[in-house]
């Protein structure tokens, strides 16, 4: 593979992974089940546990250079073949289906500049005419990565740089405009009882940082197009600053402005709608066009962190070799035409029933878990290892504690729906497994996991069913 990708290619790369539509929408989101006192704490405990992450994912960059493969690779080294299948298949899952919420949310965007009281032309993104427009966007961004990561890198930069001025225009306004009268009021929620103890307004506001910090692997997923190896570790560490310090801003000021339950009834995108609150009608078209250049960026980059995903699985051994193809401009071609027909799957789904949208974005949290618990369960093995361990043993402790915790947060259900889209996985792992001459679930515990997986899944189909799981 041609090593086309310089520093900041791969800080663009990962912040635009990162910082998408879910920024547009982060304060009602976080405001929705949770007071400013107890999403201050969610941002604390979010950035010990990702920063751990991080340095976990920039140590196993530094210290294995041999695994390009990134997650998969680690969970591969770690606990075997099966387990960095499912690393590499839950990884790939969360980047499609962030692909059909960028697309949906896109079209919702535009509908500010479309729609009136008696024409819904784009509605919330998933009408027929939004749906037809995501399909085109979509196919374009497949396109243009099949001409080259490189070609699509460049036009990355540029689209990351354009999508910041909305957002620091927004962070400056309501910095002005930020009253600490306000912004202490109920500063723990105690006067609106719907929201719970603070514990439980924290761990409701624990899969929304997690949702806006997906991407932050994508310079490790990409590592061995990268001129530089050590960049690898410094694009993530720098994207990671730069966002948390936006995330915070973006909603902690914003209780400054308006009270938690105005804030929890605005419609998204809510950073619009709170500008507008601050400047006048305005802000809120000059958010929801910073919404759409953002969205062009952060969807080009999951158009190409998503068929790295399989690419880079194959080319360990862990996915079927055909995954693994390349045109003559170095894009992992197969995988792109794979992971963009299923992306036009999921988003005939979107209009086929409307709740699915919101459902398989939630599902698309859930299913990155896994990759980043086997990554620090295997950071902190290695710690223990007598041969060639990996050091800063603490920080491997805290980010894997911190990814258990993230599992207990997302619920049993999310993670029944998640094992929903893991189970069809097996067979897949399945076809690899006979490509490359290996045992299929050749011990205990992978045919347990397996076991368990099948039977989550049944019991997710049957809870459908039942009426016990809405979509």
């Amino acid at each position: 593979m041609q090593k086309q990708l310089g520093l900041p290619s791969l800080v663009a790369l990962v912040i635009s992974t990162m910082i998408g539509a879910g920024i547009f929408s982060l304060p009602q989101n976080i405001a929705a089940n949770a007071s400013a006192g107890a999403v201050l704490i969610a941002w604390i405990i979010t950035a010990v546990g990702m920063g751990a992450l991080v340095l976990v994912f920039h140590r196993l960059a530094c210290q294995r250079p041999e695994l390009d493969a990134g997650l998969f690779d680690y969970a591969k080294a770690g606990f075997g073949h099966f387990m960095g299948f499912n690393s590499a298949w839950g990884y790939w899952i969360c980047n499609l289906l962030a692909n059909v919420s960028y697309a949906v949310v896109f079209f919702g965007a535009l509908s500010i500049f479309t729609d009136t009281a008696d024409v819904q032309l784009f509605g919330q993104g998933n009408t027929a005419a939004a749906i037809l427009g995501a399909s085109v966007l979509i196919w374009t961004m497949h396109f243009l990565v099949l001409r080259g990561v490189q070609l699509a890198a460049a036009v990355n930069i540029v689209a990351t740089i354009a999508k910041l001025l909305p957002i620091l225009v927004f962070i400056v306004a309501v910095i002005l405009a930020s009253e600490w009268d306000k912004f202490s009021f109920d500063f723990w929620g105690q006067q609106t009882p719907a929201l719970g103890s603070v514990l439980d307004q924290v761990k409701s506001s624990m899969m929304v940082t997690l949702w806006v910090f997906i991407g932050i692997e994508g310079a490790v997923i990409v590592s061995a197009r990268a001129k530089l190896r050590s960049d690898v570790g410094k694009a993530t560490i720098i994207a990671l600053l730069c966002a948390l310090c936006l995330y915070i801003m973006v909603t902690l000021f914003t209780f400054g402005v308006m009270t938690q339950p105005e804030i929890a009834q605005l419609h998204n995108p809510s950073m619009g709608q709170i500008l507008a609150h601050i400047l006048g009608p305005w802000g809120a078209k000059f958010v929801s066009a910073g919404l759409v250049i953002s969205v062009s960026g952060a969807l080009l980059s999951w158009t190409v962190v998503s068929a790295e995903a399989p690419f880079v699985a194959a080319k360990s051994g862990l996915f079927p070799k055909r995954f693994s193809q390349e045109n003559r401009h170095g894009s992992a071609s197969f995988s792109l035409w794979m992971s963009t027909l299923l992306v036009q799957l999921f988003l005939i789904l979107t209009l086929v029933q409307e709740s699915t949208y919101l459902a398989l974005v939630y599902i698309a949290t859930s299913a990155v878990l896994l990759p980043y618990l086997l990554a620090a369960a295997y950071a902190l093995k290695s710690g223990y290892s007598k041969h060639n361990p990996i050091g800063n043993k603490p920080i491997a402790i805290i980010a894997t504690l911190y990814s258990i915790w993230l599992v207990y947060a997302a619920g049993l259900d999310s993670l029944l729906l998640c094992a929903l889209l893991y189970a069809p996985g097996i067979w897949v792992y399945r076809q690899a497994c006979k490509e490359q001459g290996h045992p299929f679930l050749s011990n205990t515990a992978e045919r347990g996991f397996a076991l368990l997986l099948l039977i989550m899944a049944i019991t997710a189909l049957y809870s459908i069913v039942s009426g016990t799981i809405t979509l």
